[in-house]
């Protein structure tokens, strides 16, 4: 089975592709079990709103553009780090807990993994959408990603307030999980550009160190 990444020119299509069903199976059943799971129905539709937005975007683009096998698998592990926090909402998260015990922090970190795991994992796939879909230059599609995320998370905060305050009000705290940190939303989107710069810097010294083994 060939893995493609953003410079791989070959895209397989889905029926062809099994690291794609694989992917697609996986997440299918573990976001059914965080629902039948979930002690909060309204908090799991909440939060999987845009979970459900962004897989809808996904398949209607899929035959105008094809993510490579890389990007796909990045996807899916920052969905999956999702789902599980909206399971429980981010701010009652057992993992998030048993980190908070070991390491004995003032607060539940889950929302810290996945916001930082928001440009850890999908700045990546952006500079694949960017490279070839539209073939801009190099250097735009290794910083793009890092501006894109920092405007996403504005965004999603942006968004949250909105859920939170107007249309689920009774829902806020647990949705926004800001546990008493005025500073929160703030705190999101500063780790969420360091994950995606962390990521294009990893991603490019690689590719560099690729390129030189091939001289």
């Amino acid at each position: 089975m060939s893995f493609t990444t953003a410079s791989s020119l070959t895209r397989k299509p889905f029926v062809q592709n099994r690291l794609l069903q694989v992917c697609g199976i996986v997440f299918l059943i573990f976001w059914i079990g965080t629902f039948i799971n979930t002690p909060n129905r309204t908090n799991w539709f909440t939060e999987n709103t845009l979970v459900a937005i962004f897989l809808l975007s996904l398949g209607f683009s899929y035959k105008k553009f094809k993510f490579s096998d890389f990007s796909y698998l990045l996807m899916t592990i920052y969905l999956l780090l999702h789902i599980y926090g909206a399971e429980y909402t981010y701010a009652e998260n057992p993992f998030g807990y048993w980190l908070k015990d070991i390491l004995h922090l003032h607060r539940n970190h889950y929302d810290r993994i996945v916001h930082c795991s928001f440009g850890l994992l999908l700045a990546y796939p952006m500079r694949d959408y960017f490279k070839n879909h539209f073939q801009w230059p190099n250097w735009v599609c290794w910083v793009l990603p890092c501006e894109i995320t920092l405007s996403f998370s504005a965004m999603y905060e942006l968004i949250e307030w909105l859920v939170a305050d107007i249309f689920f009000p009774a829902e806020g705290d647990a949705y926004l999980g800001s546990q008493g940190d005025i500073w929160d939303a703030q705190k999101d989107m500063g780790i969420a550009f360091i994950g995606s710069v962390t990521a294009m810097i990893f991603f490019s010294t690689i590719k560099r160190i690729h390129q030189s083994s091939k001289k």
